[in-house]
């Protein structure tokens, strides 16, 4: 018989721990990693993000505490999927940006709105690019530093898509401009590793933003500015597999619109109104 270990909480910062979903793959890395926030001495817990709909996974969750509140930082399914079960076991309501993924009453968040729960503050941060509706949640006293939990927008290693056209290469740079002002921060990234600098790591995927627009740039003159979405991905993305080149062709999508003055395609982003 083949054991399979259930769950396992880790430590991620002095006021956050979180159990890794069984959801590993091409674009989420490991898997999800669904965070626990509370105070020292607390009981009530604030889950960020359930990840999929797996019955072991939230009830790990649910049993971790009292859970007071569930948030979310996107409408992707590897990080919602679970949150009506999860609303389900614990009572808790969820918050979103997007009403459309708020469970139990919860409301739709709203960019720099301050959430006191499980004895902490948390600051919420509308962070568009990745999706229109993904937000990013401080944690000030975590810490020296503070820390940021960055859901799709950084991740612990790579770089994120940009899921054109709701995710924009312009409302992007500027979400990358306004975690990089939030300083040395520890980066709390829902797939991947905990990095130990928000500033440094928002710098890296600017540079990186910056790197492959000089590529793209290149490409169109070479083949022209009408060049298609795939003849500049299999330019500038020759190397990457067939599991992520749907990831790499919107990413290329949006760039190409934000070269040709598209840039956030003339709507405001979704900002949890």
């Amino acid at each position: 018989m083949t054991f399979h270990p259930g769950p396992v909480l880790q430590r991620s910062s002095a006021l956050t721990q979180f159990f890794l979903a069984p959801n590993p793959g091409p674009m989420s890395l490991d898997g999800t990693n669904s965070y626990l926030l509370r105070a020292p001495g607390q009981s009530a817990v604030v889950v960020v993000d359930p990840g999929p709909d797996d019955e072991p996974h939230l009830q790990a969750l649910a049993g971790a505490g009292v859970v007071e509140l569930i948030l979310v930082t996107h409408r992707h399914a590897d990080h919602t999927a679970g949150s009506a079960r999860l609303h389900g076991l614990t009572g808790a309501p969820v918050r979103a940006m997007d009403a459309n993924h708020c469970h139990g009453g919860g409301e739709p968040l709203a960019s720099g709105e301050v959430i006191r729960a499980a004895g902490l503050e948390i600051l919420v941060a509308a962070t568009p690019g990745h999706t229109s509706d993904s937000a990013c949640f401080h944690l000030p006293a975590d810490g020296q530093h503070g820390s940021v939990l960055t859901g799709d927008t950084i991740l612990g290693r790579g770089t994120t898509v940009l899921d054109y056209p709701d995710g924009t290469l312009g409302d992007y740079l500027a979400s990358l401009d306004l975690l990089e002002s939030l300083g040395p921060a520890t980066v709390l990234p829902a797939h991947g590793p905990v990095l130990a600098s928000l500033e440094s790591a928002a710098r890296g995927y600017r540079a990186h933003r910056e790197e492959r627009l000089a590529q793209i740039r290149a490409v169109l003159d070479r083949l022209g500015r009408d060049a298609s979405i795939g003849e500049v991905a299999d330019a500038v993305y020759a190397d990457v597999g067939p599991s992520v080149r749907r990831a790499a062709e919107l990413s290329v999508a949006a760039q190409l619109s934000y070269l040709r003055g598209g840039g956030s395609e003339g709507r405001p982003a979704l900002r949890g109104r």
